[in-house]
Parts: structure tokens; sequence; C-alpha cells
């Protein structure tokens, strides 16, 4: 059943011009990031070109690998938010948008399959984005010739994208609970910008590790000093973060008065 129901779920992204566009908006940051080094790295041309070479050095940052792989993790963490919240909003919200959310649900299939089938997609889809992602941005930080390279750098930088990536998508259910809420895709993404706020507010805080959508910010270094491994309450957080959005989904769609 579960198969049937996920094939169905893939069938609906069909031509769907939404797959196409996250693509293009992730694909776009490490060329911006490639941008933001060469302006550090040749403050001089970029003035002659209007770009703010003064400013970017003034930033502190480096055209190294370091720094690029810092800046990578920051997109698929702290952008991945974003981006998984519109995905998210996407796959459920569009049911009740297109008004079809009360056929789907008087199927002879248990609610619960739509909630996995379409967080499973949720996830296959940004899985996808991670990896085509990561081979364009190491293709342009080799193209870029930045120094620092090593493969143990390489390893941990990837290591801490993924981590960054996989911690974004268990943020994914409580955005899924809000589409089904609210009935739409609205609502869904302005709390993922409101929590994004939070989670920057309370990552200058002690409350960082516990407070879920300061863990990415945390793991970085946006608000403080980055740590080198995440404390286990903070993946206790997150693990149960997960389970009670995808409870807390499955359950509405189940019981709560889904008529259109």
């Amino acid at each position: 059943m579960f198969g049937q129901v996920l094939a169905t779920e893939f069938m609906k992204l069909h031509r769907a011009k939404a797959t196409w566009a996250t693509l293009a908006v992730l694909a776009m940051m490490p060329l911006g990031i490639a941008l933001f080094m060469w302006i550090v790295r040749e403050p001089g041309r970029a003035a002659q070109l209007g770009l703010l070479g003064t400013k970017a050095s003034l930033a502190g940052l480096e055209a190294t690998w370091p720094q690029y792989f810092y800046m990578l993790t920051l997109v698929f963490g702290v952008g991945g938010m974003l981006l998984l919240a519109f995905i998210v909003a996407y796959l459920f919200g569009r049911e009740y948008r297109d008004a079809t959310a009360k056929n789907m649900l008087a199927l002879p299939v248990s609610r619960h399959w739509f909630a996995i089938a379409k967080l499973t997609v949720a996830a296959l889809w940004w899985m996808a984005l991670i990896v085509l992602v990561l081979v364009e941005a190491m293709a342009i930080g080799l193209a870029m010739g930045l120094p620092g390279l090593s493969a143990e750098l390489a390893a941990a930088g990837i290591a801490n994208a993924l981590l960054a990536a996989t911690i974004s998508f268990l943020l994914a259910p409580v955005v899924a609970w809000i589409a089904v809420w609210s009935r739409g895709e609205v609502a869904p993404i302005a709390f993922s910008l409101v929590m994004l706020a939070l989670g920057n507010l309370f990552g200058k805080t002690g409350w960082a590790e516990w407070f879920p959508y300061s863990i990415v910010p945390l793991l970085i270094g946006m608000v403080a000093d980055p740590v080198d491994t995440l404390p286990a309450g903070s993946y206790v957080v997150l693990a149960g973060t997960f389970a009670a959005g995808t409870a807390a989904t499955i359950l509405q769609l189940r019981f709560a008065d889904n008529a259109q």
C-alpha cells in the first residue's frame, strides 16, 4: 500500500515546476558564494566592476576552502530550513489549494500513509538537491583554485554540510503539520520564518542546544563560536521534534475535520 501511495506522490511531481525552481534556487548559492570569494580575493578588479570589494574584505571573510565550506554549511542549514519549508508546504498544502485533499483522504487507504509518503518524497527531493549542489559546489571551488584544501578538510566540510541538511529535514514534519492544520502553504512558510528568527535569538542564550531552530546556528557558529560536536541533548531534541511533528501530522489527517 505504501509503495502505491509513494508512487502516486512522485507522479504528482511530474512536470511540476517547483522541483526545478528549488534546484535553481539552491544551485545559485554556490555561485553566489564563489562571487563573494572572488570579490574578497580580487578587490581591485571587483571595485572596477562596481562590486563591493571593500565591504567584503571588512566582513572578515577569506577566499579559502574552510570559509567556503562554512558558507555551504550555512546555506544547507539555515537556508535549508526555508527551502524545506517551501518543499513541505508545497507537498502538503497544494492538496488544499487545488481542492484535492478531500478526494485524497476519501481513498480507501490509511491516512498515515499519505503523511509518511509525502515526508519520504520531501526527504528524497531534499537529498537529491543536496547531492547535486554539493557536486556543483566542489566543482566551482576547484575551478576557483581556493587554497587550503585537504582530504580531511573536505571530509569534515562535507560531513558538516550533510549534518546541517539532515537537521533541517528533522524540523520539516512540524512544517507539514502546520500546512495540514492551516490547510494551505502560507502559514507553514511564515511559521518557518518566525522560527528562524527565534532560533537566532535563542542561539545567543544558554538554551541554544535545547531549542531545535537554534541548533544549526549553534553548529556553524552563526551566533557564537562553532562547536566541534553537538551536545547529545540536541540530538534528543531533534529526534523528539521529528517524532512529534510526524505524529501531529498523522493525527491531524486521521482525526481532524478535513472537509474543504
